[in-house]
Formats: structure tokens, sequence, C-alpha cells
């Protein structure tokens, strides 16, 4: 298996872990320059009150924390959705030199559905490649809300 697919399926295992918490199953890892794991994080909106609670932000968050730094210029981000606007933001401010996601978030998604963030602005533009494991980051939300409309009938 390829490296992008091994961390994609880390990401996919905090996703679950945020499902287990009634969470939007979204998951993140962040690697450095050299492939090492530095930081991982999964949607906690809900559970920490927090509209910043998202699983890009917590992981961008302990990733500067692990390098005592705000520039992650040579990190790979990891991601079960596609960013959000405000989490593409986190990734231009942050400079994470690659963002590597699953599925897209048709709805709100900030770098190719949506809106593309890195294409507008003259600021920093990271590496971007979408669609790795997209069926099975796909199948997690998909099974997360078929739950809860199971739930709520």
């Amino acid at each position: 298996m390829l490296f992008d697919e091994e961390m994609m399926l880390l990401a996919a295992e905090e996703a679950k872990t945020a499902a287990a918490l009634g969470e939007i199953p979204v998951g993140a890892v962040i690697t450095d320059g050299d492939g090492n794991v530095i930081a991982r994080g999964h949607n906690v909106r809900e559970t920490e009150c927090s509209p910043t609670g998202h699983a890009e932000m917590k992981a961008i968050e302990a990733a500067a924390k692990a390098l005592g730094s705000r520039r992650l210029s040579d990190c790979t981000l990891y991601v079960t959705l596609e960013p959000c606007p405000m989490c593409a933001g986190a990734v231009i401010n942050s400079g994470l030199k690659r963002l590597v996601y699953g599925a897209f978030d048709e709805k709100g998604g900030a770098c190719a559905s949506a809106v593309n963030l890195f294409e507008c602005g003259d600021w920093h533009k990271p590496l971007v490649r979408s669609r790795v494991l997209e069926k099975e980051c796909a199948a997690i939300m998909t099974d997360f809300f078929e739950k809860m409309r199971k739930r709520e009938l």
C-alpha cells in the first residue's frame, strides 16, 4: 500500500473515533517532512461545544505545538473529507506543504467542490491530492448518517 493511503487509513480511524462520540466522522493526521505522524485530530464540535472543533483544526494545532512553530511548511495533512473554508484557511495560514483528502464535500468543500480557496489571493498554495481512499472515506460518512436517521425515525 502506498504511503498516502496508509496515512489516510489512520485518518479514517480518527473519523471512526469521532463517529463513536456522535460527532460528524471526519479524521485527520499530519506527518512531518520525514513521514512521521506528529498529530492527529477528529471532530469535537459537539463534544467541546466548539465551532472550530474540526478534525483539521485540532490536528494543525497539535502539529504546531509538537514542532514548536506555527509554520508547518514541511508537513502533510491527511483528512477524510475535503476541508471547509475555515480549515482551508488554516491550511493556508500554517503553510502546510501538502493536503491529501479522501471524499469531496459538495456542499461545503473549499478546495474544489463548493469553492477553491487555494485559487484565490496571492498566498500560500499547498500541493493537493484528492480522492485518496475516496470510497472508504465516503462510506464512513454514509454509514454514520444512515445510523443517525434510523435512530431519529
